[in-house]
């Protein structure tokens, strides 16, 4: 269980700070980069959540629960569990990556094809899941960038790929199924 007595520590005023296994690196770091992005994509679910109800928003609060683990995961370089540690390291599974293709999948099958592209907007909801995919698609850009340097999660690197495609299906609901998408008109403006 996580306490927190006090908000600053002052352990990071000069611009280092811990990772899940304890290591100092630097607040720029790769992997900070990532994992503080994965954070950034949950704050804008939050914002999602404004508009959402129902299963919508159980389904968003569930995503929301599933970014705190991939950041607790991508937080933890070391991919083996370490002897020394009080519990064993938070790593995003297969199933969580199972359940956002289902749920993809059952979004998608009443939706009409595209024959456009989609530009961001509609409804209330659908903007701010257009700009959760968005956050979630830069986290998998920082991810699969560190995991060319250093040892991440395949089934992390999974999740934000599905996450931006749940994303953009949920936005398409969100929008009348689809039928409110604000659709690309290419060179209208020429």
């Amino acid at each position: 269980m996580v306490v927190l007595n006090r908000i600053y520590t002052r352990t990071g005023d000069r611009g280092d700070t811990a990772l899940g296994n304890g290591a100092r690196v630097a607040k720029h770091d790769a992997r900070v980069a990532a994992y503080g992005t994965v954070d950034e994509t949950n704050a804008t679910v939050g914002l999602a959540r404004l508009h959402a109800s129902g299963a919508a928003d159980e389904a968003l609060a569930r995503i929301q629960n599933d970014l705190f683990d991939l950041g607790a995961d991508l937080c933890r370089p070391d991919m083996e569990k370490d002897a020394s540690a009080e519990y064993p390291p938070l790593r995003v599974n297969d199933a969580q990556v199972d359940r956002l293709e289902a749920e993809i999948d059952a979004m998608n099958a009443d939706l009409t094809p595209l024959r456009s592209f989609i530009l961001p907007g509609g409804a209330a909801l659908a903007a701010h899941l257009h700009l959760c995919r968005t956050v979630s698609r830069r986290a998998e850009r920082l991810a699969t960038e560190l995991a060319i340097a250093e040892t991440v999660n395949p089934a992390a690197l999974r999740y934000l790929n599905r996450l931006s495609d749940w994303f953009f299906v949920a936005a398409r609901i969100a929008n009348n199924n689809g039928a409110d998408d604000v659709l690309w008109a290419p060179g209208a403006n020429r």
